[in-house]
């Protein structure tokens, strides 16, 4: 998997970040790309990228300010001529997305070629539940209702032991992947191999949160203790954390001190403010390291591996 920040800024775009937009490439693994938030020009970022919109199976928006839903209708419209004919699209968000993708599509007499499902949130917890991946929601402080949202990652069975394979007499070939995907194997020879006996132990699965816009609170760190990814809004630094508490936001140091709070991992900070030029870049970081060592920024078109 990876994180693709196709946008870091806040409120309006600048120079060097465009609004908000990040997605989670799991074409590897599921053929999917998840997409968090959808600003202006969102589909303009996607071209910089290896990114598919036809591989775009999930939007999720974690509230309804300009900033973070501008770049949907041109998205989904250019889906349509993208080889996204028949690929289902997902929609989540709070209440209200629905009556803006459908108005937008509706008066620009715009026809998609393909199902959508639109999903309003209501309510914390799970949005839902696949067979890889789990999704929860939680209401964060803004100004309009703004969700986070926790993506699980289900535990993996373990790699093959692939020396014990060959002692039992199972040579390379497609049967070791048939081995691994069942729990019970039964061989030409009527041997019969339980996958336990014959993997490591599981690969813990990955936990990604991703806060929407939000003022600092002590109560989310039951939704994201111990994630591995933490990606949090910071429009502003510390010097303006009472500003950030009137526009109902948050700093990189509140953001840090919340990744401390809860065990993160890894926290990134993204929705940096246009009053901040490339050379903030270093003070905006180093604040947020004093108090969480393992804190990256964010930047456009940043790539990291999950």
């Amino acid at each position: 998997m990876e994180l693709v920040f196709l946008g870091t800024g806040a409120g309006l775009p600048s120079k060097n970040r465009n609004v908000s937009a990040v997605a989670i490439n799991m074409t590897q693994e599921i053929n999917e790309v998840w997409l968090f938030d959808c600003g202006e020009a969102t589909q303009h970022q996607i071209l910089h990228t290896n990114l598919k919109p036809r591989k775009i199976t999930k939007i999720f928006i974690t509230h309804l300010h300009g900033d973070h839903i501008y770049g949907l209708p041109g998205l989904l419209s250019s889906r349509a001529f993208q080889s996204g004919e028949n690929q289902p699209l997902s929609i989540y968000g709070p209440v209200g997305i629905k009556e803006f993708v459908e108005t937008t599509l509706r008066i620009s007499q715009t026809n998609l070629t393909y199902p959508i499902r639109i999903k309003e949130i209501t309510k914390d917890g799970k949005l839902f539940d696949t067979k890889d991946m789990t999704v929860e929601t939680k209401k964060l402080q803004h100004g309009i209702d703004s969700y986070g949202y926790r993506i699980k990652e289900k535990d993996k069975p373990g790699e093959l032991l692939v020396d014990k394979l060959k002692q039992i007499g199972i040579s390379p070939g497609p049967i070791y992947q048939q081995i691994k995907e069942n729990e019970i194997t039964k061989l030409e020879n009527g041997t019969i191999v339980y996958r336990d006996d014959v993997v490591g132990s599981p690969k813990k699965g990955k936990i990604i949160s991703i806060l929407g816009d939000t003022r600092f609170s002590l109560e989310h760190i039951p939704f994201i203790k111990f994630s591995d990814i933490l990606i949090h809004e910071s429009t502003f630094t510390q010097e303006k954390e009472l500003l950030a508490f009137e526009y109902n936001h948050s700093t990189n140091v509140q953001a840090a001190k919340l990744a401390k709070e809860a065990n993160v991992k890894k926290l990134y900070l993204t929705h940096i403010s246009s009053r901040y030029q490339a050379v903030d870049g270093e003070t905006i970081i180093e604040e947020a390291r004093e108090v969480f060592p393992n804190t990256w920024l964010a930047n456009d078109f940043s790539v990291y591996k999950i």
